[in-house]
């Protein structure tokens, strides 16, 4: 950043209602709640937003803390770079890092991209999330979006089969994956990978469980499948040789753009596709990862139209269409 006045800090926990419920196989919310990340330096605010995760231990009110703690590293000079060290990945980092990204980019009057030397976001096709049901309701989701060319289908266990069979025969000519959500055992996994390639899937998202995910590696996987809480940053890559086939780069687990960017780089060098997602939230959260889809095979940035209302500003969707950010959102 081109000046020597540190940047001054804010954090806030923020609450988004739900349009209806969203639910996983780790249950159901009717709310977003972030975090967002303040840096405001003369004129200057660039701002950041994380969903901290239970799933990962995470609490907004321990990511709040761990922003407070960046206080004193900041006014002493911490810049991106050396938040990655300062900082573990996750949540608070995520916030931190898009903060000082967007901070950076209104003070050079640069877009984020530029920063990266990377191309520029064009707009991409997100997926649209059907949340996890009995066969009857998915289906009945799924007909009210059989226009949308991607969907996305939270799966669940015992059942899968059934759900996708349903989901399929609602929308019989829509691009499906699936995400389990750790939902799958090695007892189910044949099957159920079975009935998603009979169903035309195209990717099934996180099967078994993290660091119990070994079956992977010892079937004839009939489809491609894809890491999410198996993979975090650049260090799990290396675990996910012969048992994953795409890994899906999240902002709030790799701890901000910064890592996520350059991982990004190398998942493609190890062969694996790349699915850029996001947790629910706001087009805060979802702008930074804009910068990812270049790269990427699927997008999966749907949070903002999981909401009953959006920030101002917001990414712009078109259906299913989704635009780079304008400079007032974000970058």
């Amino acid at each position: 950043m081109n000046s020597l006045i540190a940047p001054e800090l804010t954090g806030r926990i923020e609450r988004w209602p739900i349009a209806g419920a969203f639910t996983i196989s780790r249950g159901a919310k009717t709310e977003a709640i972030v975090v967002v990340a303040e840096l405001r330096c003369g004129d200057h605010v660039g701002r950041g937003e994380c969903v901290p995760y239970a799933r990962y231990g995470e609490t907004p009110e321990a990511a709040l803390a761990g922003l407070e703690a960046m206080r004193a590293p900041l006014a002493g000079g911490l810049d991106r770079t050396a938040l990655q060290a300062a900082m573990q990945p996750g949540a608070a980092r995520n916030a931190l890092d898009c903060a000082l990204v967007d901070l950076e980019a209104k003070m050079s009057g640069k877009r984020a991209w530029e920063l990266f030397g990377s191309a520029a976001p064009s707009s991409t096709t997100t997926a649209y999330t059907i949340s996890l049901g009995t066969p009857e309701t998915m289906a009945e989701a799924t007909c009210k979006a059989a226009s949308r060319p991607l969907l996305k289908i939270k799966l669940g266990g015992d059942g899968d089969d059934a759900r996708i069979a349903a989901v399929r025969r609602a929308a019989p000519n829509v691009e499906l994956i699936v995400d389990a959500n750790e939902a799958w055992t090695p007892d189910n996994l044949a099957r159920n990978l079975a009935a998603c390639a009979d169903a035309g899937v195209t990717l099934v998202e996180q099967p078994l469980p993290a660091g119990r995910d070994e079956a992977l590696g010892a079937i004839a996987r009939p489809i491609a499948v894809c890491a999410d809480e198996s993979v975090h940053d650049r260090t799990s890559l290396a675990a996910l040789r012969g048992r994953y086939d795409a890994v899906n780069i999240k902002l709030d687990k790799t701890g901000g753009l910064t890592e996520a960017m350059a991982m990004a780089q190398d998942a493609r060098a190890l062969g694996l596709q790349i699915m850029v997602g996001c947790m629910v939230a706001t087009s805060l959260a979802m702008a930074p990862a804009m910068l990812l889809t270049p790269f990427a095979r699927f997008v999966d940035l749907d949070g903002p139209l999981l909401l009953a209302r959006d920030r101002d500003d917001g990414l712009r969707y078109d259906g299913s269409t989704v635009y780079p950010p304008e400079p007032a959102l974000w970058g």
